[in-house]
């Protein structure tokens, strides 16, 4: 979701769990990109599967120009091969359109930097362009993409069965989360539990589409029947009142400050500043920025102020989000820079390549009793003989 402020992740990490591969965040390679107000809604992979292509401002189909060596041999090299594909012939290669997520993200990312993006900051999507191969290629858009056509046309008062979309990356998901423990769901901390987006560890370093539905439905079960049991072994749980106050007045707070600082104006800072510092290409310089820039927005969150009063107030919904929005950028930045290599979904210009080393460890975000932020290195235990055997039969 687009309205998404990692509040699952930041509760637990402030209530004492650890987080875990907070550097992995996967972006959809085709989110609106026009007008603001939609900015990021999701421009779903059907468009693409059903023959729309990507184009730059000077019209070229540049998904051709930059396919991996290592899926050369399923994709398609010519537009004739790559259109009989998403019309149903199973013995033609994919177009290049349909490669991973996160390299069709950086192609476009590649594009806008060198000049040749859209007027806003996109590529073209382009499914208008199949009325030279279907006749009643308007109704065939409209009946097999109905929930985009419609998105366009309202939300843009645009027609794609007769004009390109803009379209450019999106956050869609983020591997990273809550450590768990793989059968019970439990967390670091006693009786917290987590499931869903929020946990880590289930889909290592890039999810692969459809699999989070499967996470919610397999593990969304373990954890609530493990909380259950957890609960009539436990008892009940004691609640602290004087926790409870203080967070009370902690959120009431930005009434009581006169003149202070616009939660809209930090979450859009924040915004900016993560996209264009810890976004789809990373280096350390820009990171170690992203870092200084998140500890000078935190100052600015404790001077928020709001006007109103707690009944119907997104001023003060989006301030209470801040804090949410700045633990989780920070465990983002942290756990990235010292991901010293590219991995699924984190791609570094400054170490393009996979390491061994890297292989063999988790990082884990933690917050200390000073109230800092530390990442730390947590082996990966290594993988059981069944499993491997498993890895080897597939191939």
């Amino acid at each position: 979701s687009w309205e998404y402020t990692g509040d699952g992740h930041s509760l637990a990490y402030h209530a004492g769990a650890e987080l875990m591969d907070m550097e992995f965040v996967q972006f959809h390679p085709t989110g609106m990109v026009y007008p603001p107000s939609v900015k990021g809604i999701l421009v779903t992979e059907g468009v693409r599967g059903e023959g729309g292509v990507l184009k730059n401002s000077e019209g070229t189909r540049f998904m051709f120009d930059d396919i991996p060596d290592l899926y050369k041999d399923q994709t398609a090299d010519n537009a004739e091969e790559g259109w009989i594909y998403t019309q149903g012939d199973k013995n033609a290669r994919r177009p290049p359109e349909l490669l991973t997520r996160d390299h069709v993200a950086r192609c476009i990312v590649k594009e806008v930097k060198a000049g040749r993006g859209s007027p806003n900051g996109g590529v073209y999507l382009d499914i208008a362009w199949i009325k030279e191969k279907l006749p009643n290629a308007e109704a065939h858009i409209k009946k097999k993409l109905p929930s985009m056509y419609h998105q366009f046309k309202q939300l843009a008062d645009i027609d794609i069965t007769k004009v390109p979309m803009e379209v450019g990356p999106t956050t869609h998901y983020v591997m990273g989360g809550i450590r768990v423990d793989a059968d019970t769901q439990m967390s670091t901390v006693p009786g917290l539990f987590a499931a869903g987006e929020c946990a880590a560890g289930l889909h290592g370093a890039n999810r692969l589409g459809g699999n989070s539905l499967s996470d919610l439905i397999v593990f969304g079960k373990r954890a609530g029947e493990y909380a259950a049991k957890f609960a009539k072994e436990n008892g009940e749980a004691n609640v602290n009142e004087e926790q409870v106050d203080k967070a009370a007045k902690q959120a009431l707070e930005p009434f009581n400050v006169s003149k202070g600082e616009n939660a809209y104006e930090i979450q859009s800072d924040l915004q900016d500043m993560m996209q264009d510092l810890v976004g789809i290409v990373r280096n350390e310089g820009e990171m170690r920025e992203a870092i200084d820039g998140i500890g000078k927005l935190w100052q600015r969150a404790e001077n928020v102020s709001v006007m109103g009063n707690v009944e119907f107030n997104p001023g003060w919904h989006t301030a209470l989000d801040l804090t949410n929005l700045l633990t989780v950028s920070e465990a983002l930045a942290r756990s990235a820079v010292e991901r010293k290599e590219s991995r699924g979904a984190q791609f570094r210009e400054d170490y393009p390549n996979k390491e061994k080393e890297f292989s063999t460890f988790n990082h884990i975000a933690k917050k200390e009793s000073d109230g800092s932020m530390s990442i730390s290195r947590k082996e990966i235990p290594e993988m059981r003989d069944e499993l491997k055997q498993i890895i080897e039969e597939m191939g």
